[in-house]
């Protein structure tokens, strides 16, 4: 039997007063829980523990059973209760420890059975502290993971926008360069079907097919020629910022445009994407202004080149005389083939290969009335020929890695010497072409009134001869 003694010591140490009732209990902490989880805690571990980690006397026992029946039930009453059997002795002990609990709420009966717990059983505040580390350490490991979610989301939200803008970047890009290259394309059409009818009679096919190839090397070698220019003019205006003066007078050829006049629509469209380009056409500009002054011959288009995979058929056509001819180019030996301008004409064609080895080739255009329409071909053995573009007083150099810069002294002493030599201007530098691998071709608009000079360059070979094969031809 439990005396009235020990059960009124049990209730001495409830921390809640009767001023709690009806509070919420998941606003009353204890150990940093809420009393009702830590209620429940407390009951696991009684019923897991009881008789194995912990043995507990009949009267704790009693006690603890009591504070559960009070936790559940509320107060005793005897009224509603069931009756007990004559040898029920453990039922009865039960009954009197629940009734003199008294009229302790709930909430005070869930602390007198934690405290008394705590008090019989040491190892029952680890066991709590061990259960809220690990929830902490859940809930700091659910909190991290949900920060790198919440990163993770962030990050491919920025990924996705730059692939967006980078798309939208490169749609924007592609919408420019379809718009240049379609007003390149209308410019040259007519003068690529005149040649694809020469070289596919009676064949749209193929003629369609070559059209397409000559359009996309035009439009290649315009972004190369407009890149070059933009490299050369922000070079000059870096030298002119940094304060360098340079006295040497420099010619300069002005293109307005790619195969002729490229729109001006066009070519602003695409200036707008590079600032540097804008300011490089406008000093172009000028300085075509100021050349157009001084004469006729100061502004000549860039010419087209492109190459063809069919090189055994095109020398079997000119071996076999569809063409201009064969020449055996000596070692040491630059072959001028000079093609006068047509006034039945508005564009040259040239087409030429060689056997085995590769040879330097040029175009230069020497402005003035053609003495004779015939083409013909002129062969010397040194670079100090007379027709070489080096002694020419009135050249117009652009963007020649070969010729270099004419120092003004060079200049006067040439123009001395001269005289009245017709001026030549540079359309194409020499350049070796791997012309005994395809095919090379190109075009190039009339600039006006003169003789073209095709240059097969082998003097850079000490001991080998190269065989040329050329057609050359006009269209209107």
């Amino acid at each position: 039997m439990i005396g009235g003694d020990n059960l009124e010591l049990s209730f001495k140490d409830l921390s809640l007063d009767a001023g709690t009732v009806g509070e919420d209990s998941s606003k009353i902490l204890k150990w940093n829980l809420p009393l009702k989880e830590l209620y429940k805690l407390a009951c696991s571990f009684y019923k897991e523990k009881s008789g194995k980690a912990i043995h507990l006397s009949y009267e704790d026992n009693l006690k603890l059973v009591a504070f559960t029946q009070q936790a559940a039930h509320g107060p005793l009453d005897l009224s509603k209760a069931p009756p007990l059997g004559m040898f029920d002795v453990i039922g009865k002990d039960r009954r009197i420890a629940w009734q003199q609990l008294g009229t302790i709420t709930k909430l005070q009966a869930m602390e007198g059975f934690i405290d008394l717990l705590d008090r019989l059983c040491p190892l029952f505040k680890p066991y709590v502290e061990a259960i809220k580390k690990d929830r902490e350490e859940k809930a700091r490991r659910a909190e991290q993971e949900e920060i790198q979610r919440t990163e993770a989301l962030a990050a491919e939200r920025e990924r996705q926008e730059e692939l967006a803008r980078l798309e939208s970047e490169k749609n924007r890009e592609e919408l420019h360069r379809r718009q240049l290259q379609d007003a390149l394309n209308q410019q040259t059409y007519h003068q690529f079907k005149e040649y694809a009818e020469i070289q596919f009679p009676g064949n749209p096919e193929q003629q369609a097919v070559l059209i397409r190839q000559l359009q996309n090397e035009h439009y290649h070698q315009y972004m190369q020629q407009l890149q070059a220019q933009v490299a050369t003019n922000l070079a000059r205006l870096k030298s002119l910022s940094d304060g360098e003066e340079d006295d040497t007078p420099t010619a300069v050829v002005c293109e307005n445009g790619a195969a002729g006049a490229i729109e001006p629509a066009a070519a602003n469209e695409f200036a707008n994407a590079n600032n540097a380009k804008e300011n490089s056409q406008f000093e172009f500009k000028e300085q075509c202004d100021s050349d157009n002054d001084s004469g006729d011959y100061a502004v000549i288009s860039p010419a087209n080149m492109w190459t063809k995979p069919d090189i055994k058929l095109f020398k079997q056509e000119v071996m076999a005389g569809k063409g201009d001819g064969v020449i055996r180019v000596n070692h040491g030996d630059t072959v001028t083939v000079k093609v006068p301008t047509h006034e039945g004409g508005s564009c040259l064609f040239w087409e030429f290969a060689t056997d085995s080895y590769d040879i330097g080739f040029g175009v230069y255009f020497e402005w003035g009335k053609p003495p004779t329409t015939e083409v013909s071909v002129h062969i010397s053995e040194s670079d100090e020929d007379d027709d070489t573009i080096e002694e020419d007083d009135e050249v117009i150099c652009a963007e020649d890695l070969e010729c270099g810069q004419v120092q003004s002294s060079q200049m006067s002493s040439a123009g001395s010497a001269l005289g009245s030599r017709n001026p030549i201007s540079i359309i194409i530098p020499i350049y070796r072409r791997e012309c005994h691998q395809e095919v090379y071709a190109g075009s190039h608009t009339y600039p006006g009134e003169g003789t073209y000079l095709l240059k097969f360059d082998n003097s850079y070979s000490l001991w080998r001869p190269k065989t040329l094969y050329y057609k050359v031809f006009y269209t209107r």
